[in-house]
């Protein structure tokens, strides 16, 4: 006979960090620079790989003037068994349900922004447009997930501009070259490519 409250139940779904990202964070709540906010990121998607908990790619929501940290994500697929939670879309939903707005660009809230490990795919594109944020910093390029054979879906250089015109400023390649190592790390270890 099955029990309707199972551990592994198919009608709700729970979204955990890794127990270590408190460990990575380390009690920091201003992150004053860009370089200092994307070394969170690529922090977080190291982590993840060296600690086996899921792909290569750390983000983090940040209030943009202050640099205080407001959440972060890591990718959770393998762990969770979802293909969307990528760690733009992990930090989203930490950021959204720890300021209890499902928007970052509400009424009265400070400016947000999301700072990625690597530039988003086109999921994560489409949730940036409804995030409420007001800008994305991108550490790897979309070429060099690409090249591990990450499919990165439908991203053109309209994608972007797409979002710019609706007021989304973007940076790109902020500390490429950390974020790329961690994307070689994955390889070396050879981390599952889970959307191929």
């Amino acid at each position: 006979m099955r029990s309707d409250h199972t551990e592994n139940r198919s009608d709700q779904i729970h979204v955990t960090l890794p127990p270590w990202v408190g460990e990575v964070i380390a009690g920091r709540e201003i992150f004053p620079t860009l370089e200092d906010r994307m070394r969170l990121a690529i922090a977080l998607s190291r982590e993840n790989v060296v600690r086996k908990t899921g792909g290569p790619f750390g983000a983090a929501v940040f209030e943009r003037d202050s640099g205080r940290l407001v959440a972060v994500g890591v990718n959770g697929v393998t762990r969770h068994n979802n293909c969307t939670l990528h760690g733009e879309m992990v930090a989203f939903m930490m950021a959204q349900a720890r300021l209890g707005n499902f928007s970052l660009g509400a009424p009265g809230m400070p400016a947000h922004e999301l700072v990625t490990s690597c530039e988003p795919c086109a999921m994560c594109l489409g949730a940036i447009l409804w995030s409420g944020v007001v800008r994305v910093v991108c550490g790897a390029a979309r070429q060099d997930a690409s090249e591990l054979k990450f499919e990165e879906g439908p991203v053109f250089p309209e994608s972007y501009r797409y979002l710019e015109e609706r007021g989304i400023e973007i940076l790109h390649r902020v500390l490429r070259g950390e974020a790329r190592a961690v994307l070689e790390l994955y390889r070396a270890q050879g981390g599952a490519i889970y959307n191929g």
